[in-house]
């Protein structure tokens, strides 16, 4: 004689079910921790090799007080001496939070940049990955540059029709510079002026981005459109 069906049994069967998917999640979990953490940790050594000079052993990590939260930097040196900070700084692009790793050496000199992640259009804003913009801020100089896309007045390329993206990436280097201060000065870092100023001629701007954007298609358009309302 089958077994009638009840509410209790339904339960019954309900919580067995979630029981032993749970204990197949936490299994999964504990089995992909390990590697994904020492994946996320290869690759942040890695952006802190390629923006700082050789480095002895492995940089020192610290935090500093900013914006209400906690910020990490690593702290790295050579025969004692610090020569330099890798430190993680972001802004918000076209598409979403374009996240850098600045290489600022002790004297102030950002050494190198690298792109942590990003999720800009492909072929527009992704080229902010690409040698042709971002060694823009090879041993650059911030004494002796206005960090600010051209058409704000400043010293920085833009990416062709991806001014969003290309001010972003200049904000977040901004921002790390504002990073730097606070630690070298002992202070609060203020990255209250990290983004470049809009420009002031917004027809002239639109008109001009339109033009590029005709070359690189509907989705060059259409994000150019988007950038300049």
């Amino acid at each position: 004689m089958a077994i009638q069906s009840s509410l209790k049994n339904m339960v019954l069967s309900l919580g067995v079910i979630c029981l032993v998917s749970s204990g197949l999640l936490a299994g999964v979990y504990a089995l992909t921790k390990a590697p994904i953490e020492a994946a996320a940790e290869a690759k942040t050594n890695n952006a802190i090799r390629q923006v700082l000079p050789e480095f002895d052993g492995a940089p020192e990590l610290k935090t500093i007080e900013a914006d209400g939260g906690t910020i990490s930097y690593y702290a790295a040196s050579k025969g004692g001496e610090v020569i330099g900070y890798a430190v993680t700084a972001s802004a918000s692009g076209f598409s979403g939070p374009v996240s850098l790793m600045v290489g600022i050496t002790a004297d102030g000199i950002i050494y190198n940049t690298s792109v942590l992640s990003q999720s800009e259009t492909p072929g527009l804003g992704a080229k902010c990955t690409e040698p042709a913009f971002a060694d823009q801020f090879k041993n650059l100089n911030p004494a002796a540059t206005k960090l600010a896309v051209k058409k704000d007045g400043g010293d920085i390329d833009a990416i062709t029709a991806s001014t969003i993206t290309s001010r972003a990436y200049v904000a977040a280097v901004n921002n790390a510079l504002a990073i730097y201060q606070a630690i070298v000065s002992g202070g609060v870092p203020d990255m209250s002026t990290g983004a470049s100023v809009p420009t002031e001629d917004p027809a002239a701007q639109s008109a001009a981005d339109t033009a590029a954007a005709q070359t690189a298609g509907d989705t060059a358009a259409a994000q150019t459109a988007e950038e300049n309302k």
